[in-house]
């Protein structure tokens, strides 16, 4: 019987889109069905080189990347794209926090895999929306900040969860509204919706981060607010920007004393 966290491994370092969409979707369905064990000690190294990503997109500096305007058809596609990219980006970061942090309680693994197989989901969505419009995932630049910060905190799990999850996804919950807004007024009902569904699993993901987040600061008895402040600070966290979107952290397990920091 094949190990979950070691077929995770596989996964991220797969370079085939298709084939890497697939495979997480797999993976999940597999776990589900009990046709897969979960060593939660192992030390596992990777072999390979990760992430995996396709050829294409060609990665620049987030300043480099094209402005995207919603008033032509291939600036919404841009913006579209934009939002594959990160989905894309986000299944490696869920498959990582799998196969990298050993010792941590069997749903800890559990959480983050159903996180990758959404993220595929997403990604999933997405690209078929850039393919009725003639368009596909790599036709765009693409940046790498996600993945930088999965690299800078690959040493310290809690580190992993304070500034993955609980930040720089968190800033989607922010965007999501005002973005989700601009697709409504132009008529755009598919990307609505399939905002929707983004935000509503996006809301999961980062309480998921919140939760072993906490349960980390208990187990390591830190206080969490002041702990997120010096891991934000020493892992140079990119500074949160209003609007913010309360209700959704609300909803995420942010509490009233952290939102009143923002």
């Amino acid at each position: 019987m094949q190990e979950l966290r070691q077929v995770a491994l596989n996964c991220l370092a797969d370079c085939q889109l298709a084939r890497k969409v697939a495979s997480v979707t797999a993976l999940y369905q597999s776990w589900q069905s009990g046709e897969l064990q979960l060593d939660t000690e192992i030390e596992l190294v990777a072999k390979q080189h990760i992430p995996g990503r396709p050829e294409l997109p060609i990665l620049v500096s987030p300043l480099e990347v094209g402005k995207r305007s919603m008033r032509t058809e291939e600036g919404r596609a841009g913006l579209i794209h934009a939002l594959a990219h990160i989905e894309f980006n986000a299944i490696n970061l869920a498959l990582d926090a799998v196969w990298r942090f050993a010792g941590m309680p069997q749903q800890y693994y559990e959480d983050w895999l159903k996180v990758a197989a959404e993220e595929a989901y997403h990604f999933g969505l997405l690209n078929t929306q850039l393919q009725t419009m003639g368009y596909q995932y790599g036709d765009f630049t693409g940046h790498n900040s996600l993945w930088e910060m999965v690299e800078r905190t690959q040493e310290d799990v809690l580190a992993r969860m304070a500034l993955v999850p609980r930040t720089m996804e968190a800033r989607g919950l922010d965007a999501s509204p005002a973005l989700r807004n601009k697709f409504a007024q132009i008529g755009d009902v598919a990307m609505a919706g399939i905002l929707d569904i983004i935000l509503r699993d996006e809301i999961g993901h980062v309480a998921i981060g919140n939760t072993w987040f906490n349960w980390l600061c208990s187990q390591r008895k830190l206080e969490p607010i002041a702990t997120y402040a010096r891991l934000a600070e020493q892992y140079r966290a990119p500074t949160l920007r209003k609007p913010f979107n309360l209700e959704a952290r609300r909803q995420a397990g942010f509490t009233e004393a952290e939102l009143a920091l923002l």
